[in-house]
């Protein structure tokens, strides 16, 4: 008789708008992976937050995570990516980033993984169609374009605003504040467009996938469009998603995405490329 494999140990690094919603559910339970610890900047407030938890885990340092858990899941401000991610590949656990942007300067971890045996796996988050442009990729791509527009707050205090001098208070009709590379986007709004380094890892590289940003106050939702054109199809698709209460830069559907990520880690059946 063959045995059930034992369940995955998962460790979260950041409880907020991402990372609280994927413990909880990890706390729920999720068949073959357990949560065995979480790692946040204010360790008192994260304690508070898990009061209600049916088994509240240690709240330890962010590079402990991947002493303790086999996968490491990224949740935290992009500013600790480096921290996070280098620790959990020098283990050679399976790493979940969530700030895929904070990736792109630093894809020789890709290198150190093929070393160390760890794996980088990245969720969609907020976008749609990554199996598609994952397939197409597989023969020739010709073009990628993300279109994105959020309501101007969704935008407020990213970087490349703030060093172009470009003002969003009053808006009332779209702009378009960015037009570039995904590499560019990822660099000026490091909490807005992550998904643009996603799809570009996918597809074409994130020097050839093109991006549009809009400051948009007539949507309510954060709304996303990807036009791909290939040798083996030519397709459009668009995702509106309900922006997080907590964090208006965030979408609910990326915790969500998140949780399908970690289960496809261990389910019997996978559906999707």
């Amino acid at each position: 008789m063959t045995r059930a494999r034992e369940a995955l140990s998962v460790a979260v690094g950041g409880l907020g708008a991402i990372g609280l919603p994927v413990a909880r559910r990890l706390d729920a339970g999720i068949d073959g992976l357990r949560l065995v610890a979480v790692a946040a900047r204010d360790r008192d407030k994260a304690r508070a937050k898990m009061a209600g938890f049916a088994t509240p885990v240690p709240v330890v340092g962010l590079v402990d995570l991947a002493e303790r858990a086999e996968v490491v899941v990224e949740c935290a401000p992009a500013a600790v990516f480096v921290t996070l991610a280098e620790s959990a590949v020098e283990k050679g656990r399976v790493f979940v980033p969530v700030s895929v942007g904070a990736l792109l300067p630093r894809l020789d971890l890709v290198e150190r993984a093929k070393e160390t045996g760890a794996r980088i796996v990245v969720p969609s988050g907020a976008l749609l169609g990554l199996d598609a442009v994952r397939a197409a990729a597989e023969g020739t791509i010709e073009g990628v374009t993300l279109v994105t527009r959020k309501p101007p707050g969704g935008l407020a205090g990213a970087p490349y605003l703030v060093e172009h001098g470009i003002a969003l208070d009053g808006l009332s009709e779209p702009l378009k504040v960015f037009d570039g590379t995904a590499r560019e986007g990822a660099r000026g709004f490091p909490a807005n467009v992550n998904v643009a380094a996603a799809l570009s890892l996918a597809g074409i590289g994130p020097d050839e996938t093109r991006l549009e940003i809009w400051a948009d106050p007539t949507v309510t939702r954060n709304t996303h469009t990807i036009e791909v054109e290939a040798d083996s199809a030519r397709f459009r698709m668009t995702i509106e998603n309900v922006p997080s209460e907590e964090n208006p830069r965030t979408g609910r559907i990326t915790p969500l995405s998140v949780i399908a990520t970690l289960r496809r880690l261990t389910a019997p059946l996978v559906a999707g490329t």
